[in-house]
């Protein structure tokens, strides 16, 4: 009987080539996804380069920054420190960070539990965050207490889901005065070495710096250019946004989120961690949920637990569905990198293979041969289905409310003669009614989706300034409806 890991195996050249074409179509320098399907490595791919300006060819080798991941391993060696009686889920963090409670600050009150799940209405960066521009350093924990001791709170104690870095900050702090060494030193200890990740750090490694993928800007707008982002260290946010890791080790890490292995935690700590904790709501309408350093998702009929991360320069995406103990991670070197597209395509793709249609009819006589109408199309819509996908699905994963043929893209700035053929455009850009719809194999240049504008750096517009206090949703490039 062919296992489930047998035949994803079996579609993983599929998988690339699908992650080949969606990279070419919405312009990204470079992706890197692995696929672990129980305890093999099913698909390890990278696609484009590390460095845009170099044109250094990326490699399943390179570091990412993952960012937001950070915080499923700062819950982790929490929970790893409750099971050994060291720490309660249920303690103030007033109690580690004692000038929190010396300064009368609200959230001295406020529990590991609270802060792990979003719940302690604590601010999110604080009041100035221009380190996500890259305008000013990272604070370091003088930094962290001073924002919170200067006006920290934006909301009641579980009151509201607000996300929050400058919780995991506090985390992170709290973790070092239970342990007596630094928050490094513990996550090398407690996680790194355990699973033998050798490629992941919980912060920026200048000495390593030649292994790094360089980060890029979105595109710049009315550029076809991107400006490469260089690595900066984040200080005491690295619990909740420092680290740096490949696809292929977070597909070892993710694994050791699901039951039965107990290389980090106990089956029962998972559970705590991948529990409901928050439904994230806006204007009345639940946008996502959060459980303990886990973001819940449903792709399907899976239930997934896992984390995005977005850092200057870099989005990424790691799902777990901790049931069928199958990981997909995708990282992308560009700020607009389509991590969570890609992420979630992944795992789409993955249940097509593993529940084909029952029944699929015979072609009418004279049908041409089925080989003929294989590759990637592109016509006047801009849009395209998978042969493999119903209801109205885009090969690039999402809705697509008028099904409209095969898309696809040739790579990054190669509008050719023959890409606008195919989708049905003369040389100055206008329609060609006679040659609209022609059928053409290979990858054609789509059009262009929209991009987004970047200044000195890059980093969302709302990173350091409250805009749910200011009535309105903020735009968030880890989290987009989450904080």
């Amino acid at each position: 009987m062919t296992s489930a890991t047998d035949t994803i195996r079996s579609a993983a050249g599929y998988l690339r080539s699908w992650v080949e074409a969606q990279a070419a179509h919405r312009r990204v320098p470079g992706v890197q996804v692995a696929v672990r399907s129980g305890d093999e490595l099913v698909l390890s791919a990278a696609v484009g380069v590390a460095d845009a300006d170099a044109g250094t060819l990326l490699t399943p080798e390179h570091l990412f920054r993952i960012a937001s991941h950070s915080k499923t391993f700062t819950a982790t060696v929490v929970l790893q420190l409750v099971e050994a009686g060291r720490m309660r889920l249920d303690d103030p963090i007033g109690q580690y960070v004692p000038e929190l409670a010396d300064g009368g600050s609200p959230i001295a009150r406020a529990t590991l539990r609270e802060l792990l799940g979003h719940q302690s209405g604590v601010v999110r960066d604080g009041e100035h965050a221009d380190f996500w521009q890259l305008e000013q350093p990272f604070p370091d924990r003088d930094g962290v207490v001073a924002e919170v001791l200067r006006g920290g709170v934006v909301h009641r104690r579980n009151e509201h889901f607000k996300y929050s870095n400058i919780g995991y900050a506090l985390v992170g702090l709290a973790i070092e005065a239970a342990t007596g060494r630094s928050y490094a030193e513990q996550v090398r200890a407690a996680v790194l070495e355990p699973l033998g990740l050798t490629r992941t750090g919980p912060e920026y490694e200048p000495a390593r710096a030649v292994e790094f993928a360089a980060g890029h800007t979105g595109l710049l707008l009315g550029e076809d250019a991107r400006r490469t982002i260089g690595h900066v260290d984040t200080r005491a946010m690295a619990p909740a946004t420092g680290f740096y890791s490949t696809a292929e080790e977070l597909t070892v890490y993710g694994s050791a989120h699901c039951p039965g292995d107990d290389r980090l935690l106990t089956d029962d700590s998972k559970r705590l961690m991948q529990r409901l904790e928050s439904v994230v709501t806006a204007y009345g309408s639940e946008i996502g949920r959060y459980g303990m350093g886990m973001a819940l998702q449903t792709v399907g009929e899976r239930q997934l637990v896992g984390h995005s991360g977005g850092y200057p320069g870099h989005s990424t995406l790691t799902l777990v569905d901790p049931a069928a103990t199958l990981v997909v991670s995708v990282l992308t070197n560009a700020i607009d990198g389509p991590a969570e597209d890609l992420a979630v395509g992944l795992m789409k793709l993955i249940d097509v293979a593993l529940k084909p249609r029952a029944e699929v009819a015979a072609p009418p006589a004279g049908t041409p041969p089925l080989a003929t109408f294989t590759g990637r199309f592109a016509s006047l819509w801009g849009c395209s289905t998978s042969p493999s996908s119903a209801g109205g699905w885009c090969w690039c994963g999402r809705p697509c409310p008028t099904p409209a043929g095969r898309g696809g893209a040739r790579g990054p700035g190669r509008r050719d003669a023959a890409g606008r053929r195919a989708a049905g455009l003369r040389a100055g850009g206008r329609a060609d009614p006679a040659r609209a719809g022609r059928r053409r194999t290979g990858r054609v240049a789509a059009v262009r989706r929209r991009d987004l504008p970047a200044g000195r750096g890059v980093a969302p517009p709302s990173s350091g300034r409250d805009a749910w206090s200011r009535g309105r949703p903020p735009v968030d490039v880890e989290h987009p409806g989450e904080a």
